[in-house]
């Protein structure tokens, strides 16, 4: 039920607009003068005042109620405010508006008119409070995407002179390309451009290229118009129009088909684009950031993709060097890493083990930082209060193979204990720490497998 709250001076109105709205279903509040209209939206939930713009100082002027709308707007900015006077004028009217009023009714009124406006006024109340929470959740996604996904970890001497080397041309505005294996964290730097440059109060707007069939592709870019195609029920806008001021980025760059390329080329040289089905040109203020692990210098050998559009793409180019070439980040991330999945699972963050220290800096890591994301996920739910080689499972890559060989036949040379230990260590790892399977290859039971691990402490 909708609270109103009438103002007015004049007891026999105050008594007719009381029975009138509560008639209808409305809660009503009544105040006298603008001093108690005050007091009420100050102390209740009010939804619509509807007050007179004449009280005790003159009784023409309404520069009494244009003060009052001012300061219920002031009070609370979403609270609908319909004014009333007997002494209409168009220059009264366009002040009261001007104060915060959403509409004005002339007295005496029309029970069926004020309804109306009351009613429209309410609507408006409700979408003016569903856009402030949209508002809301809208900076607080932008937030947690900041603390979550924002947050570049480096102490590698390559990461450092490359983000020195980043902050030096992140203002230029010019189209950057980013390169490197794949799981590197590309899209992550190309965020951290953006909040670098001169854009970063405007959107960054994302895009996989490589999610995007060839037939969708002008209307993901570019938006439709309704009745372009058969589904185009509606218009949509284009990521390159939610992107304007702010900056594009283009993962998997090098998944676009030849045909579309074009179409892109035009939007990088002429600034222009039209809407699936619609003949009005468009221009656009973007920065784009494009991404991929392909070879696209052997791609325009290839003649699958355009040289004239990897000139525009590559005016600065970025190699992000694989998660093996920076081992000094591995273990600040992987504390990251386990801090924030504590946090999803809501358990306390377990530490890392010396020893599953050696094993994070002795591995490859061939899925680069997105394995190592995926890995510290794992072992950070199956471990209790410490992290140990086990719960990362990690299997040996095919270069770490001959090493470890090397040190489990240089463990041989210990007592039985250190032998058997070094044998059960070397089973779990070829099992990726599944018990049961490691148990029956060693022709162990179960409870004979789990005395051992106690006894080694593994």
């Amino acid at each position: 039920m909708s609270h109103i709250l009438i103002a007015d001076d004049d007891p026999s109105i105050v008594a007719a607009l009381r029975l009138f709205l509560k008639s209808e279903g409305f809660k009503v509040t009544t105040a006298s003068s603008p001093a108690e209209a005050v007091f009420f939206v100050k102390q209740n939930d009010i939804d619509l005042a509807l007050i007179d713009l004449n009280y005790h100082a003159d009784t023409t002027s309404g520069q009494e109620g244009i003060n009052l709308t001012e300061q219920l707007a002031s009070l609370d900015e979403s609270l609908a405010i319909v004014c009333m006077t007997g002494w209409a004028s168009v220059e009264i009217a366009v002040e009261v508006m001007k104060a915060g009023a959403g509409d004005f009714v002339e007295k005496p009124w029309e029970n069926e008119r004020l309804l109306t406006v009351i009613t429209n006024q309410l609507k408006l109340r409700e979408q003016k409070l569903q856009n402030q929470v949209l508002n809301q959740e809208n900076q607080n996604l932008k937030s947690e995407l900041a603390q979550s996904d924002g947050e570049l970890i480096v102490e590698s001497a390559p990461m450092k002179a490359l983000l020195a080397q980043l902050e030096q041309i992140a203002k230029a505005d010019i189209n950057v390309l980013i390169t490197g294996p794949n799981g590197t964290g590309k899209s992550l730097l190309a965020q951290h451009i953006h909040n670098l440059s001169n854009r970063n109060n405007e959107r960054f707007v994302s895009v996989n290229m490589g999610a995007i069939s060839e037939s969708l592709f002008e209307s993901e870019l570019f938006g439709h118009v309704k009745g372009a195609f058969t589904d185009a029920k509606e218009n949509r806008i284009g990521r390159v129009e939610l992107a304007e001021k702010g900056t594009l980025f283009m993962d998997e760059i090098g998944n676009i088909p030849l045909p579309q390329q074009a179409k892109l080329l035009r939007l990088l040289e002429e600034h222009q684009f039209e809407k699936v089905g619609s003949s009005k040109t468009q221009t656009a203020n973007i920065r784009l950031i494009s991404a991929t692990n392909a070879n696209l210098d052997a791609m325009v050998e290839d003649a699958t993709f355009r040289q004239d559009l990897l000139y525009r793409l590559n005016t600065f180019v970025v190699c992000l060097p694989s998660l093996a070439e920076r081992k000094d980040d591995i273990l600040p991330m992987a504390s990251n890493f386990i801090a924030k999945a504590a946090k999803r699972f809501n358990k306390p963050a377990p530490s890392l083990s010396p020893a599953a220290c050696d094993a994070l800096l002795a591995y490859d890591w061939p899925g680069n930082v997105r394995e190592l994301s995926h890995t510290l996920e794992r072992a950070t739910l199956l471990a209790v209060s410490e992290i140990s080689p086990e719960h990362l499972m990690l299997t040996p890559s095919a270069t770490q193979v001959p090493q470890a060989q090397e040190q489990i036949t240089a463990k041989y040379q210990g007592t039985m204990d250190e032998i058997e230990k070094a044998v059960i260590e070397q089973r779990l790892m070829e099992y990726q720490g599944n018990a049961l399977d490691t148990a029956k290859s060693l022709g162990l039971s179960r409870s004979a497998f789990y005395r051992r691990l106690d006894k080694f402490g593994i």
